[in-house]
């Protein structure tokens, strides 16, 4: 049975006018839900064994500046494996709420590849350059938030005129639409939010989130020039108003 959810779930990716977005989301939330964040996993024990557990997942998975720069072995990877770790749920049910929104139309608008370059790679770079600005901080740093902030910056570029329609949980998940450049406050206070969910977690790099927002900003203006800006109202998809989303910290 399990095969065949599987394969099913293959299938509607690939039949999906945003494969790239959906599989990014269903890639995170696996991620998320076998490791010792979720505090789903009873292999990883309970109290300070699961927060030893979370301590260590962390360092070994996310972004440790002082590791990246001084030669350990595996450091260059980490800016990759840290898209795909997160903090805790408020932290993954927000990442992946935004990146549902606004990957979807940004993905059809540039195409699967010139998408996956824009979120790995200013994703990537969103991190390097956080680690370049604090050399010696040995705290790990873990979350897609800055490749989602990419994701967010080319938005704005591609439809600066753009209503989204998204479900705001402090409204009872009513459908709410609204100007996309809105949504910015918005994503500053949900990485403010998990930043609060664990003090002892890994850290919230707000350096990032600029970083990756002005990246994504600036290729899709490299990659569609002026031009491409849509100069027409254009309404982003959302989570289906009828059901609730599944639901850096960087």
């Amino acid at each position: 049975m399990s095969r065949n959810w599987s394969a099913s779930a293959v299938g509607a990716m690939r039949g999906s006018p945003a494969p790239v977005t959906h599989t990014l989301i269903v890639l995170c939330c696996l991620v998320f839900l076998l490791g010792p964040a979720s505090g789903l996993n009873p292999a990883h024990g309970s109290g300070e064994e699961l927060l030893a557990a979370q301590r260590a997942y962390f360092r070994r998975w996310g972004v440790i500046p002082a590791d990246l720069f001084d030669g350990s072995p595996g450091a260059a990877l980490t800016p990759a494996t840290a898209l795909f770790v997160h903090g805790g749920w408020v932290h993954l049910l927000g990442n992946m709420l935004f990146l549902h929104v606004f990957g979807a139309m940004t993905e059809a608008r540039m195409g699967r590849v010139r998408f996956t370059v824009c979120y790995a790679g200013c994703g990537y770079l969103a991190l390097l350059g956080y680690a370049a600005a604090h050399t010696d901080s040995g705290q790990p740093l873990v979350g897609a938030s800055g490749a989602i902030s990419a994701v967010l910056g080319a938005f704005l570029f591609l439809f600066p005129r753009a209503r989204v329609t998204s479900l705001l949980p402090f409204l009872f998940f009513l459908p709410v639409r609204f100007p996309a450049w809105v949504a910015l406050p918005f994503w500053a206070a949900l990485q403010w939010a998990a930043a609060g969910q664990a003090a002892d977690g890994p850290e919230v790099a707000y350096l990032a989130h600029l970083v990756g927002f002005a990246l994504g900003f600036g290729y899709a203006w490299l990659r569609f020039g002026r031009a491409a800006a849509v100069s027409r109202r254009g309404t982003a998809p959302g989570p289906p108003a009828a059901r609730t989303p599944p639901a850096d910290r960087e």
